[in-house]
């Protein structure tokens, strides 16, 4: 066998290693249902006391962005992440206003009154979206 022969097999070898690496590394992860099912749980915590509702909303979008990284939805922000893995939810737009109240309660807590039944659509539409996305 030549030292051309050699060097040819080599190098294919090595660029198909690579390639396997890149496919492996873009793959979406699995997510562990009992991990987000316990966080879930602690977050339904929250809902007991009033004062704790701005939380339990924050923490489930982040819980829920927590899985789209997870899962390697592509963007920098939580907004890009949702509009990427946009086709995987059922209830995009209930989604889309958890997050909203979610980005309010964020900034400025203390200037959004919150209702017992906007807390319950939002945490119902996070819900959804983690079991859309396979993490409860």
């Amino acid at each position: 066998m030549s030292g051309e022969a050699i060097v040819t097999i080599v190098g294919g070898s090595i660029a198909a290693l690579g390639l396997i690496f890149v496919i492996i590394k873009k793959l979406p992860k699995r997510v562990k249902s009992p991990h987000y099912t316990r966080k879930w749980r602690e977050l339904q915590r929250l809902c007991a006391d009033k004062e704790t509702w701005p939380n339990a909303i924050i923490d489930a979008d982040n819980l829920v962005d927590e899985v789209l990284k997870k899962k390697r939805k592509n963007g920098k922000t939580k907004g890009e992440r949702l509009v990427s893995a946009g086709d995987d939810f059922s209830s995009n737009d209930a989604l889309w206003n958890a997050h909203k109240l979610a980005g309010k309660l964020e900034t400025d807590a203390n200037s959004v009154k919150l209702k017992e039944n906007d807390v319950k659509e939002a945490l119902v539409a996070f819900r959804q979206a983690l079991r859309d996305l396979g993490a409860l």
